[in-house]
């Protein structure tokens, strides 16, 4: 394999420098905590709780509902006093259970299961845990860990690269906890039978690389590779390109060429429900941006109002400040700053208004920097303006859902055209009629 570069892509300015000193350190324990039943791609889990149980951390609220879902658990000892539909981070509200702490953290039994050997075993393991992908995309790990027999994989890919400005809690993961990153990843090759494991880290972390190397010294399957930074390059079928050269088909997945990809975060939270019998209760967070007085990047339980975790780094109420779930790029701006910490927050953003960019759109001038820096060889500027025109099956046509809704065409607009969210418009008209087209076919 060699380290290469994919096409497309752009290199925004990093900011890390706020964040990636600050060594992992606890969260505050919310006294009440928001858990969603989906927070994750697929079935929203099925609550197994009612209002008045008392409950303990780690205790199973939420049972899986299919095979692409996972459990869902409580974070916190106390009472459950509700179960309603509350803003979910993504803007759109969801069924949630609310936990009314009882101060004593109390926890359930916990059993350890390292001694996992099959395929089976390890899948049942992590679904019962609620092991989600923690990049971002919150895929349940059991199902990429299940390619069917016709897919044979060959290689695993850890993926270090956290390509995304600000953000790193990855980093801070594989400086302080390399050998569990190592030993959970572990999990996962035993599970596919894969033959060869790279850790792949973005060259712009050089302790992170050192404590990843230092770790798969005397490995057998895993190794660290370098690969130049280049933003979307964590993005999986982009990293797949950079490693191996590999093509991920328009409309196909990784294991179509041989390879999963599992994140850092992933890894270690495989480690924890396998070796400690811990499921998935709490997650590394960074709290970053030029409005935060101390950047932090914490070990937070799942359900935190976002409120507390601001006044805990430090952040003073201004109206004039964007709080955002994720990075600057792929992030979510919030409203509501009682919506929770949920599996798939990576970070928390704090950028006030001077450090802001000017949003004021003009028309396209049809420089081509968005078709330049697509890193899936799209037309951006051509499906915003489909999408603008509700011409959204013509959008379909010049594959507006290949898109990973990334944001390098929105970041190098100079018009400053919100092309990323038209586009995710356009996804998302096309799934409300899909069931209808389908119907009168």
């Amino acid at each position: 394999m060699s380290a290469s570069l994919f096409r497309g892509g752009i290199h925004p300015p990093a900011r890390k420098e706020l964040a990636r000193e600050a060594p992992l350190t606890p969260g505050p324990i919310p006294s009440r905590a928001v858990i969603h039943f989906s927070q994750h791609i697929g079935s929203p889990a099925k609550p197994v709780v009612s209002v008045g149980d008392k409950v303990k951390a780690g205790q199973l609220i939420g049972e899986p509902a299919g095979f692409v879902s996972v459990a869902v658990h409580a974070t916190i000892s106390g009472t459950v006093t509700e179960i309603l539909r509350r803003m979910h981070p993504s803007g759109r509200p969801s069924l949630a259970c609310i936990i009314e702490a009882d101060g004593r953290d109390e926890w359930i039994d916990l059993e350890a299961r390292e001694a996992l050997r099959t395929q089976e075993e390890i899948c049942a393991m992590l679904r019962t845990a609620g092991i989600v992908g923690l990049g971002g995309a919150t895929f349940p790990t059991h199902v990429k860990l299940s390619p069917p027999e016709s897919k044979r994989i060959d290689l695993l890919i850890v993926n270090g690269a956290e390509c995304e400005p600000y953000l790193t809690a990855d980093e801070r993961l594989m400086i302080e906890k390399p050998e569990a990153v190592l030993k959970g990843a572990k999990f996962f090759a035993r599970a596919l039978s894969a033959s060869q494991g790279v850790i792949a880290v973005e060259d712009n972390k050089p302790k992170a690389i050192e404590s990843m190397q230092r770790a798969t010294l005397s490995d057998p399957v895993f190794k660290v590779r370098k690969i130049p930074t280049k933003y979307p390059q964590g993005a999986e079928k982009q990293l797949i390109q950079a490693l191996t050269g590999r093509v991920v088909p328009s409309g196909g997945f990784p294991m179509d060429v041989g390879v999963v990809v599992q994140n850092v975060g992933t890894a270690f939270a495989a480690f924890e429900a396998g070796h400690f019998g811990k499921p998935l209760v709490e997650r590394v967070i960074t709290v970053t941006g030029e409005g935060v007085e101390r950047p932090a990047n914490l070990v937070v339980r799942l359900g935190t109002p976002i409120q507390d975790l601001l006044d805990h780094c430090g952040v003073k109420r201004r109206k004039k400040w964007k709080v955002i779930c994720g990075g600057p790029m792929m992030g979510v701006a919030q409203w509501d700053l009682q919506v929770p910490v949920i599996k798939g927050t990576s970070g928390l953003l704090v950028l006030p208004k001077e450090v802001l960019p000017d949003v004021r759109e003009m028309p396209c001038i049809r420089c081509g920097r968005c078709v330049q820096s697509c890193p899936i060889h799209l037309v951006p500027c051509e499906l915003g303006e489909l999408a603008q025109a509700e011409r959204y099956e013509e959008a379909d046509r010049y594959g507006v859902n290949d898109c990973i809704e990334c944001g390098c065409c929105t970041f190098i607009c100079p018009s400053r055209r919100p092309l990323v969210q038209l586009i995710r418009k356009a996804k998302q008209k096309l799934r409300e009629r899909a069931p209808r087209k389908a119907a009168s076919s």
